[in-house]
């Protein structure tokens, strides 16, 4: 077993990271992803804030929150989205996912009015476990042609609520995600 240390946790816009870091970041989520990782999906992992932890053999962790606009109810909330998170095999079960999430909430609640991701099956409970409710309505999203439901996404949507802040009704009115090309959430 290789003796890893623990890895120091950092921060940084996408702006901040040069191309031998953003290579990196990418290179990891290829793996991660196992091919599964398109370039559409690099895209939304971009524009925003990353928290990523190296270690003595490279990138261990990594994910990134960007911004996104959702409808609900009539209003128009900017919601902290998170993307791109994922952990070296050899790393993994080792609470880096849970470091990396945590700092990115830490992001939300101060700069955002919800949290939302979309989580795999084997990252759902991560979010679970740390305050991510799974939202019980109906998801939509305002595609070019008009306004789509997206059912396969219902049971993957987590919210996250930053203190002093509502979370959404699911009984008033779906959740209406911005368009992007690619997976929509």
């Amino acid at each position: 077993m290789t003796d890893h240390t623990t890895g120091s946790l950092r921060t940084a816009h996408t702006y901040q990271l040069s191309e031998a870091a953003l290579g990196e970041i990418r290179a990891l989520l290829d793996a991660a992803f196992d091919g599964d990782f398109d370039d559409d999906d690099w895209s939304h992992g971009l524009g925003g804030v990353h928290a990523f932890i190296r270690d003595r053999d490279g990138l261990a962790a990594h994910g990134s929150v960007i911004m996104r606009r959702v409808v609900h109810g009539g209003r128009s909330y900017r919601v902290g989205y998170l993307e791109a998170v994922a952990v070296r095999a050899d790393r993994r079960r080792q609470g880096l996912g849970g470091r990396v999430t945590g700092a990115l909430e830490r992001v939300i609640d101060g700069a955002y009015e919800l949290g939302a991701l979309s989580a795999s099956d084997d990252g759902a409970e991560l979010y679970r476990s740390r305050g991510w409710r799974p939202w019980r309505g109906r998801v939509e999203v305002l595609s070019p042609g008009g306004v789509v439901r997206l059912p396969g996404e219902e049971d993957s949507t987590f919210l996250r609520q930053p203190p002093g802040r509502p979370l959404p009704d699911p009984a008033a009115a779906a959740l209406l995600f911005d368009w992007r090309d690619g997976d929509v959430l």
